[in-house]
């Protein structure tokens, strides 16, 4: 087996469990630990985890650099002969959960995979992170114990040996002692790239007036001549079994409602335009040289709109120009008004309207030294406010979890070419191409 790799990605992780496979126990060493079966959702196997952990993030940087770049493998799942795996749902986010209370708030993280088994089942890695000079002694910050079990103390401080994790002695004290005075970890330095483009649209305001103006237009007109709705949404008298035909009083008192409702619906129009005619953007980021653990970075797209990414086939005419008489579906108008995206728990991608400005969070578990994180594309839209701008200012500000220092940063964005919002009403809802 290479050990002179990182052990991450599926390909490297199979060649460790092709390892553990052929070796079983005596695959282990100071790196590398094996487990047949655990229950992580237990608390005697959530102890053995974060025993592998704490052990791992107590180890010297010219120690652990010998092998996988610094990182340490626990594989759950697998011995001699076998790789049977363990029960699937097992998620990153709430095994950390679960962990920080015996590893702590600054424990600086672990990376996790799984490679599939055979039914429902797979194998798991719970990876440590190379530790680095000036990193303080990690000890454990609750006790477990439970006779013929693994067990924590409080306070301990945990170490790997040639193939098992102990309590430090004195000796291995002081050297981690020296290793918290070491060298200060060099600053943060990102390179931050955006995937896809900056749409830059011309006569939305104007387009989307004359689109009202038409609609108002036409509901204007004696009944007689309303043949057909110019926008979809339009309910025919009578559809629903309603066959009672508003008065003058009524149709004047809608009118005067949908007036004043006008401007919240054309913004709500623009963003469903925006959302189904443009493409999706993302974001690119590299660490130089550095490990972050658990950051959050915030980027501002100053003087843009950000909008919603919607498939074209959810292009709406009725959400473009809300029809006078309303729309088919009543309970519409409450998920337009309540930003109906969805997206699971620790989505590491968070995006809002901060004024003038698009804001843009992302909360990725770390960043790896020299390694690519990026976001997909198909989250939200960005337009620059100025059709005529060529160009976008990008600033960002970094957070380091247990950390007071701030990294920022300033980039200059090339915009798109310009659009007509025209065409992309005729294209996206009309489908004129």
């Amino acid at each position: 087996m290479d050990t002179n790799v990182v052990p991450l990605g599926e390909r490297i992780l199979r060649s460790v469990l092709n390892h553990v496979v052929a070796n079983g126990d005596a695959a282990e060493t100071s790196y590398l630990e094996a487990k047949s079966t655990v229950d992580i959702a237990s608390k005697p196997g959530l102890v053995k985890i974060a025993k592998f952990l704490l052990a791992c993030a107590n180890r010297l940087p010219e120690d652990a650099a010998r092998h996988f770049k610094g990182y340490a493998v626990l594989v759950i799942g697998a011995q001699q002969g076998e790789a049977g795996g363990v029960a699937r749902g097992a998620e990153p986010h709430e095994l950390a959960d679960r962990l920080r209370p015996y590893l702590g708030a600054t424990f600086p993280g672990f990376e996790f995979g799984r490679i599939s088994a055979d039914g429902d089942r797979e194998v798991l890695f719970v990876i440590g992170l190379p530790p680095e000079d000036g990193q303080p002694i990690y000890p454990c910050h609750k006790a477990y114990g439970v006779p013929g079990e693994d067990q924590l103390a409080d306070g301990a401080i945990y170490v790997r040996d040639h193939s098992n994790t102990r309590t430090a002695n004195a000796g291995e004290i002081m050297a981690l002692t020296d290793r918290a005075r070491g060298v200060p970890r060099p600053p943060i330095t990102l390179d931050i790239d955006l995937l896809g483009s900056i749409s830059r649209v011309d006569r939305v305001a104007e387009i989307l007036d004359r689109l009202y103006d038409l609609e108002e237009q036409q509901y204007l007109e004696p009944p007689s001549k309303e043949k057909t709705s110019p926008l979809p949404g339009y309910v025919p008298p009578g559809l629903f079994g309603d066959t009672v035909t508003p008065t003058t009083e009524d149709r004047a008192a809608r009118l005067d409602a949908w007036r004043q409702a006008r401007p919240t619906h054309i913004e709500a129009g623009r963003a469903h335009l925006f959302g189904v005619a443009l493409d999706g953007v993302g974001v690119r980021v590299v660490s130089r040289d550095r490990f972050v653990a658990r950051p959050e970075i915030v980027l501002t797209f100053h003087n843009c709109e950000i909008a919603d990414f919607d498939e074209r086939d959810e292009a709406d005419l009725s959400r473009l120009v809300e029809p006078v008489r309303g729309r088919e579906t009543s309970h519409w108008s409450v998920l337009d008004s309540v930003a109906s995206r969805i997206t699971p728990r620790g989505y590491p991608v968070d995006w809002a309207q901060r004024g003038a400005n698009a804001e843009v969070t992302l909360t990725p578990e770390s960043l790896r030294p020299n390694v690519e994180w990026r976001t997909e594309v198909d989250d939200y839209v960005l337009v620059a406010r100025d059709p005529q701008a060529t160009s976008v200012r990008v600033t960002w500000v970094l957070t380091e979890d247990s950390s007071d220092l701030t990294t920022q940063g300033e980039m200059a964005v090339p915009a798109g070419p310009l659009v007509d919002a025209a065409e992309l009403v005729k294209t996206a809802f009309l489908n004129e191409h």
